[in-house]
């Protein structure tokens, strides 16, 4: 099961849920990308994800170009639809979703506040792909059985 999470930078809300799906089940092949990448994954997200257990330290962005010659069983967009355009995967995709969050990088405030807004979103991607897991992984795995 190849999976595929994308976003515009890939430095946040893509890296988050795809650490997190990889420690769901190691069994799945796992990756994230972005049209425009950063140049490093955002420090409130290794810092929010490892209170759960969950290291990004050795994620990096990459541009979603590496990826146009994969095919993919799920292509997942995580852009909060009504602030950014989400980029479109040109590959080859069995099935594409759309879950969308807030970008926690442009969180403003103290370093309290955004790490506030780091971790709601964190929480908010931990739920919702949780339950893609269970409906689309678990749910298809059960019903090829």
């Amino acid at each position: 099961m190849k999976i595929l999470v994308l976003c515009t930078g890939n430095t946040c809300r893509s890296q988050m849920a795809e650490g997190y799906l990889r420690s769901l089940d190691s069994s799945l092949e796992v990756y994230s990308a972005g049209t425009e990448p950063g140049e490093r994954v955002h420090p409130f997200a290794i810092r929010v994800m490892k209170e759960k257990g969950i290291d990004l330290r050795n994620g990096r962005p990459k541009s979603v170009d590496e990826f146009l010659q994969t095919p993919f069983d799920y292509v997942i967009t995580v852009c909060d639809g009504a602030k950014e355009a989400c980029p479109v995967f040109m590959g080859t995709v069995k099935h594409r979703l759309h879950i969308g969050f807030d970008d926690p990088a442009e969180a403003t405030g103290t370093e309290e506040e955004i790490l506030s807004v780091f971790r709601r979103v964190r929480d908010e991607i931990l739920r919702d792909f949780g339950r893609f897991y269970e409906e689309e992984i678990q749910g298809n795995e059960e019903k090829n059985e």
